[in-house]
């Protein structure tokens, strides 16, 4: 029997075609960042259990390492947090030729941060201050900068939050600070809205992505990105592979050398 398909659903085949068309597109901006020697950094931000992960991940997956990275920083050290805020991020920065996807960013100090008291009135303050001068330098000197921002109801993050608590592979992802945050959901979106106000720049603009429906974000968002970058088709062109030279003399060492893995499967 065929699934039924809500008004805002997108339906598997649909999804996985589109996504595949679009990760083909992806790999050629790889290139062209590669290429022109492009700076990109793509900051990914929202609510918990936004998708922001599952977003990045279809990002990646085709995308060779060495270009494109992930940057998922955890808990500042004692030494880091007498650091200058930013310090420990710049050091994440891309070179000529690199995408960096900040899954988190140092909008950290305007979000959890902020609501869970983790810092103080001053440095929360001081980081509205300065935060959009940091990322005018970053754009001056040749940076790409990109900011989403995940949103979701709060229905549709409480459902979540509930089927990763029903399957063990998933749990993981709910920290204690994720419960916490749960009872905390105005002060969080009153948070965002003044992040908002002071971080939504021209030169660095918050694009908003809706993401209630999970596939949907995933594709409005990469296909969004790709608009945002000008580039051109680097695919190399088809050729052949070479013959395989002849052995001259070369034995494999016997196999009772090696050590295989157990086949299991």
């Amino acid at each position: 029997m065929e699934t039924k398909i809500g008004p805002r659903q997108i339906s598997n085949r649909v999804y996985k075609k589109e996504l595949a068309r679009l990760q083909i597109e992806l790999t050629k901006l790889q290139e062209w960042i590669k290429h022109r020697k492009l700076k990109v950094v793509v900051i990914f931000e929202g609510r918990d259990a936004a998708g922001k992960g599952g977003t990045i991940k279809r990002i990646t997956q085709r995308l060779n390492p060495r270009i494109c990275r992930v940057v998922a920083l955890g808990t500042p050290t004692e030494r880091q947090k007498t650091q200058w805020y930013f310090q420990r991020y710049a050091p994440h920065l891309p070179a000529a030729g690199e995408m960096v996807l900040f899954d988190r960013s140092w909008y950290n100090r305007a979000g959890v941060e902020r609501v869970m008291g983790f810092c103080t009135d001053e440095e929360y303050r001081e980081f509205l201050w300065s935060c959009p001068q940091f990322e005018r330098m970053l754009v001056r000197s040749g940076i790409i900068l990109i900011k989403y921002w995940f949103s979701v109801s709060d229905e549709e993050q409480e459902k979540r939050f509930q089927s990763r608590l029903d399957d063990p592979a998933r749990r993981w992802k709910l920290s204690p600070m994720d419960l916490e945050s749960r009872s905390r959901w105005e002060a969080y979106s009153r948070a965002k809205d003044r992040m908002f106000d002071h971080t939504d720049s021209k030169q660095a603009p918050w694009y908003v992505v809706n993401a209630d429906v999970k596939k949907r974000a995933r594709l409005n968002c990469i296909h969004h990105l790709l608009s945002l970058i000008p580039y051109e088709d680097l695919t190399p062109d088809p050729f052949e592979l070479p013959p395989r030279t002849e052995r001259e003399g070369y034995e494999r060492p016997p196999i009772s050398d090696q050590t295989f893995v157990p086949e299991v499967y």
